[in-house]
């Protein structure tokens, strides 16, 4: 979409700008992510030809040659399409990109939020889901008996405020020999226009083939003069319906990412000569609202462009690691993060969670995924040396994938956060981790410290640490500890938890997820 890159630029470096609106809508001051960074823009889709995989390659190659610190990727392939890592563009150059000291922040896709429907999953990428702002475009729908129900949307239209317009259910207007649900969505050739003229038509959003957009335009030709999406998923999400007068009401009225960051109902900066978004009778806007992870991505990039002018010598695993276990699991109520829908949303939807602004400048302790560990995920993923060699270009001398290399010691490599599959309640699970201190400055007394753990687990999980406490005595020391999982029964659904070590003054958190053999997916944590 023509002002996409400048939309999420902006909002990764974008430099302090006060009194900006669209349209005065979302009216304040804008300030991308790290405005003191420079940025490097390195095109790789056209309206023309869309993207290829040696489009996307190549611009990693410039990229690294350039020598930028922090890539930040808001775009990738759907999730009913995403390939192998071998085979992943996006993957193998951001692989090239962590081997060159480079932090890759990609867009977990918005395919969502039915379970695996992240994208951008490799481990040596920084993938960020998209959470909502408080920030609400109402465009309420008024009753005859004066009964206000809460909608969501921008529109500009020239309606009356007062309940003056008749409303009707698409399905009461379907053609003869439709189908029921192809007339209750709205779906070209399914209405009856006489029906549906001088009307505001409520439309169900249950099918995947014709977007609300199409909804709006079929209802726009037969003559009807507003539109009511029900929608329970899109209803948090304030889409730019123009002068056509449409909102998103909810039903009630009518894939695991790492990290997540605003990105819903954004305002950033747009491009000078747009066509699209522009109103008639108006000047093209100089900021837009959009949604979407493309919009949450650039958040993290800049926060991470934040972390790295801070700290130069830091590796992109680190900042990340720095990232995601200072993350938050509340929301600015101080209430748990929920779904689209109003319930508690777990790691499944959220990763770490919320991203923070200000606790990635100083973490306390990070965990380092080294270059053996990414070399050692691709054995136990299953490709042999030489697939990885042709993937990592370049491999250390003499490595050689381990003898004992199964999807399930995955579980090992030195990440932030521990997946664990196909959990064997009776046998159980151990993993290892190693955290440096990273706390303080060069002061020996600020170096000294010892971590205390504390573990959150779900009921029917045994959670043991050892040891129960990490002393440091000097600055970058690493100190390595395990984990181990067990059940006295089997787990009926997929559990949630974490573990955090704390020295009085820093705060690291590290999720955990582990799936059950006998258990089923659960997107609930109890």
């Amino acid at each position: 979409m023509m002002g996409h890159g400048t939309h999420v630029a902006s909002t990764a470096a974008g430099v302090e700008v006060k009194d900006v609106s669209y349209y005065g809508l979302a009216a304040g001051t804008a300030k991308g992510g790290s405005p003191g960074s420079r940025l490097a823009i390195y095109q790789v889709f056209s309206s023309q030809n869309g993207s290829h995989g040696s489009t996307v390659l190549a611009a990693f190659d410039d990229a690294i040659a350039d020598g930028v610190d922090v890539l930040s990727l808001s775009f990738g392939s759907s999730s009913f399409l995403e390939q192998e890592f071998i085979n992943d563009p996006i993957a193998l150059g951001a692989f090239h990109a962590v081997q060159n000291g480079i932090t890759v922040v990609c867009s977990a896709g918005n395919d969502g939020p039915n379970p695996g429907s992240v994208v951008n999953s490799a481990p040596w990428i920084l993938t960020v889901a998209a959470t909502t702002i408080d920030r609400v475009f109402e465009s309420d729908v008024v009753l005859g008996n004066n009964k206000v129900i809460k909608g969501t949307g921008i529109n500009f239209a020239s309606i009356q405020n007062s309940p003056v317009y008749p409303i009707i259910y698409a399905k009461s207007a379907k053609k003869s020999g439709v189908d029921e649900n192809a007339t209750r969505n709205c779906e070209p050739n399914s209405m009856d226009q006489e029906i549906i003229k001088g009307k505001i038509v409520v439309c169900d959003n249950e099918d995947s083939l014709y977007p609300q957009r199409n909804k709006q335009d079929e209802v726009k030709k037969l003559g009807g003069i507003g539109v009511i999406l029900i929608d329970d998923e899109l209803r948090g999400v304030a889409f730019n319906f123009g002068t056509f007068p449409m909102t998103v009401i909810s039903s009630k009225d009518g894939a695991k990412p790492d990290i997540a960051a605003p990105g819903v109902n954004i305002l950033a900066a747009w491009i000078g000569n747009d066509t699209v978004q522009t109103l008639k009778g108006k000047d093209p806007p100089l900021y837009n609202v959009l949604s979407g992870t493309s919009m949450a991505c650039p958040h993290v990039s800049g926060i991470a462009a934040a972390v790295k002018s801070r700290n130069p010598t830091w590796s992109p695993s680190v900042i990340r690691s720095a990232i995601m276990t200072t993350a938050a699991q509340t929301n600015n109520m101080k209430a748990p993060i929920t779904t689209e829908k109003g319930t508690a949303a777990t790691p499944y939807d959220f990763g770490a969670g919320e991203v923070s602004t200000t606790g990635p400048l100083q973490p306390g302790l990070v965990y380092e995924t080294t270059a053996i560990d990414y070399l050692n995920f691709l054995c136990y993923h299953g490709y042999n040396i030489a697939t990885i060699k042709i993937m990592a270009n370049t491999i250390p001398d003499g490595f050689t994938c381990p003898e004992e290399s199964s999807i399930d010691l995955i579980s090992n490599i030195n990440y932030p956060s521990i997946a664990i599959s196909n959990f064997d309640e009776k046998a159980g699970r151990r993993v290892n981790r190693t955290l440096a201190n990273v706390a303080g400055n060069a002061k020996m007394e600020d170096a000294k410290t010892v971590y205390n753990i504390s573990i959150d687990a779900p009921a029917g999980l045994d959670v043991q640490v050892v040891p129960d406490k990490l002393h440091f005595s000097k600055i970058d020391e690493k100190s390595s500890y395990q984990v181990s999982f067990s059940a006295a029964n089997p787990l009926k659904k997929d559990v949630f938890g974490s573990i955090t070590w704390s020295n009085g003054r820093y705060k690291v958190r590290s999720t955990f997820a582990l799936s059950s053999k006998s258990g089923s997916v659960a997107l609930d944590k109890k």
